[in-house]
């Protein structure tokens, strides 16, 4: 898919990944709305860019709803969606009910919810691109985090069915799973509050794993998946020799994580 003339929403576009999206985007002509929680950051992000803000909780689908409004009252009806918000939830089995509630949310609700309204439109016009940003996570898992490693999973596993049932109906679908990205989430995001130990083996476990990219090399990346209509765009391309040694030796792998997590608590 060229991205240019297309009308985009690119949710958690206050910083990062996001932000970085929602400038390339409109660089190659496309027009967007970019999401945020973060009302001052995506509405400047929005200003230097030229795209439009809608400040609000992914997580809340009339947030969700007003951002597709906007769009379709402002451009047009909405071609591409970039389900990108995310966060880092809680530590091990430690982490609150309220934690995975809103990890839950953020990284796996908010993609379903945008989809119900979304897709049943792609399907009567032929045409649609869902594109989902999950996690090398979510193809391998996340040290430390158990709400961030499951979550991502899920996320992985609603793209996959997303395509799967509606990709002969015209909807594409893209799933990044990149793994360090030099954003405010690998810095801080992974460190909640009661479990910094965990959080600290969560960071230190992608920081050791393999380089740490820009969001606008991320960015990049993804607008070239796009383009190519990749399903599993992949920041990191030794993810997917990961993946392989995951599915060709599950015991193997665990155990080779177990010692890998062992050695960065020293």
């Amino acid at each position: 898919m060229e991205i240019s003339g297309r009308v985009a929403v690119v949710t958690g576009a206050g910083a990062g990944i996001g932000a970085a999206l929602t400038h390339r985007l409109v660089a190659g002509g496309a027009r967007v709305v970019a999401v945020d929680l973060d009302e001052a950051a995506v509405r400047a992000v929005a200003e230097r860019a030229g795209a439009v803000a809608v400040p609000g909780d992914v997580a809340d689908e009339a947030v969700i709803r007003a951002a597709i409004e906007t769009a379709e009252r402002e451009f047009g009806p909405v071609e591409l969606y970039f389900a990108n918000a995310g966060i880092g939830g809680g530590g091990g089995l430690d982490a609150t009910e309220r934690q995975w509630a809103a990890a839950l949310d953020v990284n796996v609700l908010a993609h379903v919810r945008a989809a119900k309204l979304l897709v049943p439109g792609w399907v009567a016009r032929g045409s649609g691109y869902f594109v989902t940003t999950a996690s090398a996570a979510g193809l391998l898992t996340q040290l430390g985090s158990a709400p961030y490693a499951v979550t991502k999973h899920a996320a992985v596993g609603f793209a996959e069915w997303l395509s799967v049932t509606y990709g002969d109906q015209g909807v594409r679908v893209s799933c990044v799973c990149p793994m360090g990205v030099d954003t405010q989430l690998l810095h801080t995001g992974m460190v909640p509050e009661g479990a910094e130990a965990d959080g600290q083996l969560a960071i230190k476990a992608v920081t050791t794993a393999g380089a740490v990219l820009s969001p606008e090399q991320v960015a990049d990346d993804i607008l070239a998946g796009v383009a190519a209509e990749r399903f599993l765009i992949l920041p990191h391309p030794e993810v997917l020799e990961m993946y392989r040694h995951k599915g060709a030796d599950y015991d193997r792998w665990i155990g080779g994580m177990r010692r890998y997590q062992a050695a960065l608590r020293g």
